[in-house]
């Protein structure tokens, strides 16, 4: 969201010299974080997922009409249900497919997690929009001391780890309540992965780090920060309409210098190239004169290919920023 950034810190610098209220309250409203919504059928963990995303930081709503981002929580296998509301919904609500439960994926080469990357490359291969694997129960979670010293027990003395009811019920020097209580929060997966961190030295801190690392929580943020990517360039050209429209009918000198300006410019020319990146092109970020020609005559002559709307204008606006910023460098 660098583009965003830019242009937001920028109109805000603008709206507290200008004073003028509408200036000031579309700039507030375009700090509005984007909004996700959580959906998908009962028993994949759409909960889970909510929950780790919010504690990432990212706004999660309820209602999924009001939202800007749908993640569609699917686990295991894509649902014919479930498929059918993604061509419903993905046309007119930008959208990603989160493959929660991975470690449940299968046991096949290179462990669940990679075999769970390897399904959800093939759903994405079925339905055209992004697909990533979590274990959304990991992605938050805490241990305290008693926990972290039952792995240790763990970690000397194996427990029979074949079945969820093994865990529980099989003999053991360690109490059935906190093998329970160990089970509840992070499962077997989550159990196997802390008994190698803690067997290898690591300490509450670390443990909780890998379990975050496994919980592929990150690549879901990477993923849904591309996939609001054109969400986000939609609404600050959206911003840019209204304040022209502002600034035709109020004769606004200022504001028109503004809008035409360098820095509004250079950052309409980075959101566009979120956008590009997250579509798989790759664009030259040198920032000497050379790549700035470079990058305005390649997306010069891309928007006057076949392309679709978005990213005809994604490519005039990288053209005129990278136009810009080589005429600052000369």
């Amino acid at each position: 969201d660098r583009g965003q950034q830019i242009f937001n810190d920028a109109l805000a610098e603008f709206a507290a010299q200008a004073r003028n209220p509408a200036v000031t309250a579309l700039e507030a409203r375009l700090r509005t974080p984007v909004r996700v919504a959580v959906v998908g059928r009962c028993g994949v963990g759409r909960g889970a997922v909510a929950a780790a995303l919010t504690g990432a930081g990212v706004t999660v709503v309820a209602d999924a009409g009001c939202a800007d981002i749908q993640v569609h929580v699917v686990a295991e296998a894509l649902k014919p249900e479930a498929r059918a509301a993604l061509r419903a919904v993905s046309a007119s609500v930008a959208t990603l497919v989160v493959l929660n439960k991975a470690d449940l994926t299968g046991a096949d080469r290179g462990g669940p997690l990679r075999c769970a990357e390897r399904r959800a490359a093939e759903i994405a291969s079925t339905v055209g929009l992004r697909v990533v694997p979590m274990v959304a129960h990991l992605a938050d979670a805490h241990l305290d001391d008693d926990e972290v010293a039952a792995l240790g027990v763990l970690a000397v003395t194996p427990v029979d780890m074949t079945s969820t009811d093994a865990i529980v019920r099989s003999h053991h020097p360690l109490p059935a309540d906190l093998r329970a209580r160990l089970l509840e929060k992070l499962d077997r997966f989550g159990i196997a992965q802390s008994i190698l961190a803690v067997a290898d030295g690591q300490a509450a801190p670390a443990v909780v780090r890998q379990l975050r690392a496994c919980s592929r929580i990150d690549q879901v943020l990477e993923c849904l920060d591309a996939v609001a990517a054109p969400v986000r360039y939609r609404r600050l050209h959206g911003a840019l309409r209204e304040l022209r429209t502002l600034a035709a009918q109020s004769g606004d000198d200022e504001l028109d210098v503004f809008l035409n300006g360098d820095e509004v410019v250079i950052a309409v020319m980075a959101a566009a190239v979120d956008v590009v990146q997250a579509s798989g092109l790759d664009v030259d970020r040198g920032d000497d004169a050379d790549a700035h020609a470079r990058r305005a005559v390649r997306f010069h002559a891309y928007a006057r290919g076949p392309v679709e709307a978005m990213h005809h204008r994604c490519a005039t606006d990288i053209a005129r920023g990278s136009l810009r910023l080589l005429g600052r460098a000369r």
